[in-house]
């Protein structure tokens, strides 16, 4: 049977807009659908993680989303008594450094993110298509068979694979009957986007600091002319979400009635909860983002969990449809899942901390320490130092041969893998979808000022393979290289090379 598209994508949000990304680049067929005739017009996850900054470098979008946003603002706490005090998010001490170049967060409205993230797929000569909903799928041993609504009727999609990237409700975890355990937090809130009077720009406010159940917080959202406020109401019955009905709110919370709420761009009232799929994949269908995992908005998590997912499903699946092993796809679910556990429980802590004053985001909540250390992908017996296999490949200056000054993240930019020599006399041949590069005196690149050796911590004659998706595969000394990497590439290269040394 024929097969209309490679990749089928239910949902245009953050994860299924990272997914379609890079399965473009990488020149894979796909289908991104989205059942909402509009984009989402909320500010719902605003806050941009160093980590996945350096996903957005990747995908070529870093620079476009720091200028779009902006430097999440001091918290001013409003006490009882009419006092205040500021303090910052996070700890005043975080400052870029060689090894990880994004230090603290970028607050970025979601609308603003993914309006960034749709305009880099047009780039790449592909867009979603809105008003098109999944109403039905089967799948066999080759592929989906997907019934598809929109406004010209039904149609038939056959895809060889299927990815649910469709919201906390998904349709496509509900039709494969994967449970969502979890609990309800106990609170209900809600958000807007507001253009309001009364209040300076330069601060989050934070008003009945103290007294959770009351309090009210309004953020200017950099980059746009709007706030975002968030509150606790109460579990059940109506709440007005007029201008009106704002501003009285805010009044009766905070005492003040110089605060007037003009307009409301975007408002949702919601109740809180931490779930996490039973499973991410069914075959030849796969969850990512919220439709694998909900959790409180606390700590500016979830969206970059969501793009996190999809950065690491994508160069799987493109190897796969490549010609590698099918097998590379069980990786995914057992490397992203107790990721998105960790981070439901971080949520729900910083949730904890929220209702008892606290607001401090710690370098947890940065997400550059997150990794695999116990994947199969990691290759056997890898050497351990400062860096290991599983963790995230750090950033570091140095200088090309031709004196051009450069980073190793411009070396990693890009589908490849990447296989970095350390002062090494011997090399491999060149290798289908693998860059090599070699570090030292007379080779491609020269550790001028020894921040290479600082952030990996390895001894000449060592190798450091890195994934797609900037992790450590292995560090493998010379004398294994060969045996090693003949044997690895075979379960992740749709053609596995035969590695043999030349010398220098």
């Amino acid at each position: 049977m024929s097969f209309d598209t490679d990749v089928l994508i239910s949902g245009a949000g953050a994860a299924g807009l990272t997914l379609a990304i890079d399965l473009a680049r990488r020149g894979i067929s796909f289908r991104l659908i989205e059942q909402n005739a509009q984009p989402f017009s909320g500010s719902r996850g605003k806050g941009i993680q160093p980590r996945t900054m350096e996903i957005f470098e990747d995908l070529g979008i870093v620079d476009r989303m720091a200028a779009a946003g902006g430097p999440y603002p001091p918290l001013c706490q409003y006490r009882p008594d009419g006092t205040h005090k500021m303090s910052l998010l996070t700890e005043a001490d975080v400052f870029p450094t060689p090894a990880e170049p994004y230090a603290a967060p970028l607050m970025l409205p979601q609308f603003v993110t993914e309006a960034v993230m749709r305009e880099r797929l047009a780039e790449l000569g592909h867009h979603p298509h809105f008003g098109t909903q999944l109403v039905g799928f089967q799948q066999d041993n080759d592929g989906v068979t997907a019934r598809i609504e929109q406004q010209g009727g039904e149609q038939v999609v056959r895809a060889r694979f299927l990815v649910g990237t469709d919201g906390g409700r998904s349709f496509v975890r509900h039709a494969l009957a994967i449970d969502f355990p979890g609990e309800a937090l106990g609170v209900r809130a809600i958000v807007a986007d507001v253009r309001l009077e009364g209040l300076d720009r330069s601060a989050w406010h934070r008003f009945q600091f103290g007294a959770p159940e009351t309090q009210v917080m309004i953020c200017p959202l950099a980059g746009t002319d709007l706030f975002q406020i968030q509150a606790p109401v109460a579990l059940d019955g109506e709440v007005d979400l007029s201008p009106a009905g704002l501003t009285a709110l805010i009044e009766d919370r905070t005492g003040r009635g110089d605060i007037t709420v003009r307009s409301v761009s975007w408002s949702s009232v919601y109740t809180m909860s931490a779930r996490l799929a039973d499973r991410y994949r069914i075959g030849r269908v796969f969850l990512a983002g919220d439709a694998a995992h909900v959790h409180p908005p606390t700590g500016g998590q979830g969206l970059n969990t969501s793009v996190q997912d999809a950065y690491n499903l994508g160069w799987k699946l493109a190897a796969v449809l490549s010609g590698a092993p099918e097998a590379l796809l069980d990786s995914y679910e057992a490397e992203r899942r107790p990721i998105a556990l960790n981070m439901l429980r971080l949520s729900t802590r910083l949730l904890g901390e929220v209702k008892q004053g606290t607001m401090r985001r710690d370098r947890e909540a940065r997400q550059l320490d997150l990794g695999y250390r116990g994947s199969s992908l990691n290759v056997p017996g890898s050497v351990s130092g400062k860096v290991q296999a599983g963790g995230r490949a750090p950033d570091a200056p140095c200088r090309g041969q031709a004196g051009q000054p450069t980073r190793l993240f411009t070396v990693f930019h890009g589908p490849h893998w990447t296989l970095l020599g350390y002062e090494t006399r011997d090399w491999p041949p060149a290798i289908a979808g693998v860059r090599i590069v070699t570090i030292g005196v007379g080779h491609e690149l020269i550790d001028e000022e020894g921040d290479i050796a600082e952030a990996y911590g390895i001894e000449p004659g060592h190798w450091v393979l890195v994934r797609p998706d900037g992790y450590i595969a292995g560090i493998i000394p010379s004398d294994e290289l060969e045996e090693q990497l003949s044997r690895y590439f075979a379960h992740v290269l749709s053609s596995p090379p035969n590695v043999t040394f030349r010398g220098s």
